[in-house]
């Protein structure tokens, strides 16, 4: 087993920071990315500018291994577009000659199970290596084995439909490919497409309003352009976020231009509405649902559905997990991240303790880590990749030191309820971690009777 490599699914952030971390080490990492180069999932966004700046999108693994190699960092309080954020530092950090030799593209893997043993197999479980099924581009197959497995294949492929249930809507799997989904480019690649139509935009997240401001600016050119924004839910303040208060300078910015075109009438919108059907008419769509319990229909020519992403949990169909049911994290996870009790952005540190699953030494990292839940930062999907790498290779100790860095204003935390006990937070009879300069408690609580106040 000692010899067998640390098997890493996904080349975007994460998975390449865990592999710097393995070789730090002097791990042996084999790194699995299904797209063509790295980062494949990222540049398909390549037009959308990130909310934090490179400080924050900059793994300390990665960052010491390009330092040796003469690589410049960006200006750390520039705001990279997902393009800039491939060519700058996810490329140069793959032609590493270390890092190169442990990438495989065009790899995609279809599963993952233990050597001779199905899901349902006891004996040996843990001593036996894992399989994963690889599926290559020239059309070749593979068994490789690895001691472990660290899946940070994000959730990009697998886009949320249009459905108030969380189910495609009637219509939607037939009309898919009418259908724009994530975040078109709609001023570059694909102005065309929108221009001098009648576009309609699903859901309330940061994905939406960017496509709407697209859309906005696109408008300027093509002034026939017409844009409806349809939400399930009503609370235009919690869309509109922070604004001037968001540590996140771009983020906030985005919930005050929002508001502003919100305010002058600078678009339809169309709230609470829940999307039961899509049908083609014409040659648009017919979109019909539900809006205060009454029935009715909206006609579009193009439609975006901005509804977020959730995991691809089909490869690890034969790998013990215990998932929240709800947000399809780990259940010491999903409590900390759960979007019915987060709206505010707080983001607890977290590590190997929390990723930990029944299938020894697999561990899921990233944005697919999260499960269902909208509020993941680059920052701390890098942790995860730290803390999962030192259990795997036996150190504990940094296992469980785990700190994120971010903005300082970015958390703000009044008290702790613990047991329903508030006290100070150099009272908290438990090891503390930070959040900047904010000290957390971590550990041996149950996840759900420890809660970080926010006074955001």
């Amino acid at each position: 087993m000692t010899k067998l490599p640390v098997a890493i699914i996904g080349g975007g952030p994460v998975g390449l920071a865990a592999a710097a971390h393995l070789l730090e080490r002097g791990e042996r990492p084999l790194l699995f990315e299904a797209g063509s180069t790295v980062g494949a999932s990222v540049l398909e966004w390549r037009h959308v500018r990130m909310f934090s700046p490179w400080e924050f999108n900059v793994d300390e693994a990665s960052l010491r291994l390009l330092n040796g190699s003469g690589w410049e960092m960006p200006p750390a309080d520039e705001l990279p577009t997902g393009a800039e954020l491939v060519a700058r530092y996810l490329r140069p950090l793959s032609e590493l000659p270390a890092m190169r030799s442990v990438i495989r593209t065009g790899a995609r893997v279809a599963g993952i199970s233990r050597h001779r043993l199905d899901k349902v197999k006891d004996q040996g479980r843990e001593q036996a290596p894992f399989q994963l099924h690889v599926e290559y581009d020239d059309g070749g197959e593979a068994l490789v084995e690895a001691r472990a497995v660290i899946d940070a294949s994000g959730t990009w492929r697998q886009l949320n439909p249009m459905g108030a249930n969380g189910m495609p809507a009637i219509g939607e799997s037939a009309l898919r490919d009418r259908i724009a989904y994530g975040l078109p480019d709609v001023k570059g690649r694909e102005r065309r497409r929108f221009a001098g139509r009648r576009v309609m935009v699903v859901g309330s997240g940061h994905s939406a309003i960017n496509v709407l401001l697209d859309l906005i600016d696109l408008r300027v050119d093509y002034p026939a352009t017409e844009i409806v924004w349809l939400m399930r839910g009503g609370n235009l303040q919690k869309v509109y976020g922070g604004g001037e208060a968001d540590a996140l300078a771009a983020r906030g910015l985005l919930g005050l231009r929002i508001k502003a075109a919100v305010d002058a009438g600078a678009l339809e919108i169309v709230t609470p509405f829940s999307i039961t059907e899509v049908a083609a008419m014409d040659a648009g769509l017919c979109i019909r649902g539900e809006a205060d319990g009454a029935m009715t229909g909206y006609y579009a020519d193009e439609m975006i559905v901005c509804t977020g992403a959730r995991p691809d949990l089909e490869m690890l169909r034969e790998l013990r997990l215990d998932l929240d049911p709800a947000v399809e994290a780990t259940r010491s996870l999903a409590p900390l991240i759960d979007p019915n009790l987060h709206s505010c952005g707080t983001v607890r540190p977290h590590g190997e303790a929390e990723l930990r699953q029944p299938e020894k030494d697999f561990y899921i990292i990233g944005m697919k880590s999260y499960g269902r839940a909208p509020t993941f930062l680059m920052a701390t999907g890098y942790e995860q990749a730290r803390s999962v790498v030192a259990a795997l290779c036996g150190d504990w100790e940094a296992a469980g030191d785990v700190w994120l860095n971010l903005p300082e204003t970015g958390v703000c935390v009044t008290d702790y309820v613990i047991e329903g006990v508030c006290c100070e937070p150099e009272t908290v009879p438990r090891q503390l971690v930070s959040i900047g300069e904010i000290p957390i408690a971590v550990g041996e609580f149950d996840a759900q009777s420890v809660q970080v106040e926010p006074c955001c």
